[in-house]
């Protein structure tokens, strides 16, 4: 069963003049070690962190909140599966939005998806309730 779905387009040049404007501070503030990691590997690295943005703003959208109610921009953080599925986890309050949207006797997923076509990228993310097998206990994300 579909929980949430959101989506989110963002400005790859705004991103990348944000970037130039407030530095580390701005990565610091929105984006993990590990999303900070990826980005500056890539060439595209405004590119890459743009659809991260647009993914944590899909993620908030998809759990009915958007960025407001006590979440906070590194609740939400995307990483790359070895075959380069991006997946979204969630922690701290998202975590907790998660787990009380979750029915009982059901797991959430996050599906995430990140696309770009400068100067645009864009993310979609379903979250999904599946019910588990008999003797499992309930988890979320």
């Amino acid at each position: 069963m579909i929980l949430g779905i959101g989506t989110d387009l963002a400005n790859i040049e705004r991103i990348a003049g944000t970037l130039e404007r407030f530095g580390d501070r701005f990565r610091n503030r929105v984006f993990t070690e590990t999303e900070q990691r990826k980005a500056e590997a890539r060439a595209d690295t405004p590119g890459t962190y743009a659809k991260r943005w647009a993914a944590k703003e899909a993620c908030s959208k998809a759990l009915g909140t958007g960025l407001r109610m006590g979440i906070a921009w590194k609740d939400m953080a995307v990483s790359n599966l070895v075959t380069g599925q991006p997946v979204m986890e969630v922690t701290g309050w998202a975590a907790e939005r998660l787990a009380e949207m979750t029915p009982p006797g059901h797991s959430a997923l996050i599906h995430v998806t990140l696309t770009d076509d400068h100067p645009w990228a864009q993310a979609f993310v379903v979250i999904e309730a599946r019910p588990l097998a008999e003797g499992q206990g309930a988890s979320a994300g």
